[in-house]
């Protein structure tokens, strides 16, 4: 096969997989997140599949039903215990005020506008910055809009369920059969090819299951921390779980993560002692939750995503971060989570396919 011919045969799947994307864009997530899954719990299932009890070894579909049922029984768990929080959260600041937060931020947020308006930054004569903040503060906590999102949650129920089932039903298989998605793959490639398409998914598979493995860890690293230190700061321990579990899940988005889980935890720590004197009591504790939220982004971001990114996909700070910068710019938040992933696989590509290039030998040299 020449070189014109590899190419147009590799431009054509391309086009072909974008197609896919494009008019199957649901069933194509439901595989990849039924991938993601089967390559976070295939270690629980080997791990029972070497249990044996004299001559009785647990048959693979029982390991992976077994699997399937302890990973969906964490995650109700899970959300069985955070729903409640997250509602009674929702609740207490629903019922704050609105007076009192004008009452209580009108004369530092004056102050900020006079500050402001020296510097000529806000010059706006007609709308106070008061009345700015406030109808942006309550429009956040104006928690009569839960009605319209559990409506609306409720009535995609059906597409809920259909994606639960559609995902624990691939992510079954998967596990039964952890060489399914490269069978799959090597029934489109050539013979001439087939071992440079299987090496591919073996080493994308490889650097993906450490990358998502990191992540998790990443995650429950931030939601740990934070909730401590919120804790001790004596916000009470509800409020602390609360903001553990967003700067967690937050922690999934580069760089913009840690920011808005900054943001909300101030705007939490500021509805929650609205009674409270702005100067003397809410302004130290602010201080001291930004301090935290700073230690806790600086051991994250020295110690933990390094570790990540270097033992995973092993590229360099640098390339990540414009990686994740361009992936921002094209697809926004959504492109930013997915950037590190779709580079490992495009990087992986890249050097079984593209090795004799010399930007390919010079990015692809640490896989």
């Amino acid at each position: 096969m020449n070189k014109k011919t590899k190419y147009f045969l590799i431009a054509s799947i391309i086009i072909v997989v974008g197609l896919c994307v494009w008019f199957l864009g649901n069933i194509i997530a439901y595989i990849l997140i039924g991938l993601v899954l089967s390559l976070i719990l295939q270690p629980v299932t080997r791990l029972l599949n070497k249990i044996r009890i004299k001559k009785f070894v647990l048959p693979k579909f029982i390991s992976a039903i077994i699997t399937l049922v302890a990973f969906w029984a964490v995650v109700i768990l899970f959300f069985r215990l955070m729903i409640p929080l997250i509602a009674s959260e929702a609740q207490q600041i629903s019922s704050i005020d609105p007076n009192k937060i004008v009452a209580n931020l009108d004369q530092p947020i004056q102050q900020v506008t006079k500050v402001l308006s020296d510097l000529n930054i806000y010059t706006n004569k007609e709308k106070s910055l008061t009345d700015e903040v406030v109808n942006k503060i309550m429009g956040i906590v104006n928690f009569s809009d839960f009605s319209v999102f559990f409506s609306s949650l409720a009535s995609t129920l059906g597409s809920i369920l259909v994606a639960f089932f559609a995902i624990t039903f691939i992510t079954f298989f998967f596990l039964l059969d952890d060489r399914l998605f490269i069978k799959l793959f090597l029934a489109f490639a050539t013979v001439e090819y087939e071992s440079e398409v299987k090496h591919a998914i073996l080493s994308i598979k490889k650097l993906l299951l450490r990358y998502f493995l990191g992540i998790i860890f990443d995650m429950f690293v931030v939601f740990v921390l934070t909730t401590l230190g919120m804790t001790i700061l004596g916000l009470g321990f509800e409020h602390a779980l609360v903001l553990g579990l967003v700067g967690g899940l937050f922690n999934i988005i580069p760089y913009v993560g840690p920011i808005i889980s900054i943001l909300f935890g101030m705007l939490i720590g500021i509805l929650t002692n609205i009674d409270a004197n702005f100067y003397t009591e809410v302004l130290p504790l602010l201080e001291w939750m930004f301090i935290v939220y700073v230690i806790i982004n600086i051991l994250d971001a020295t110690l933990v995503q390094p570790f990540i990114f270097s033992n995973s996909v092993k590229a360099h700070p640098l390339e990540v971060f414009l990686v994740i910068l361009s992936a921002g710019t094209l697809a926004g938040i959504p492109g930013m989570i997915l950037a590190i992933p779709s580079y490992t696989v495009i990087r992986v590509i890249a050097k079984e396919f593209f090795y004799n290039f010399k930007i390919v030998k010079k990015l692809t040299k640490n896989i």
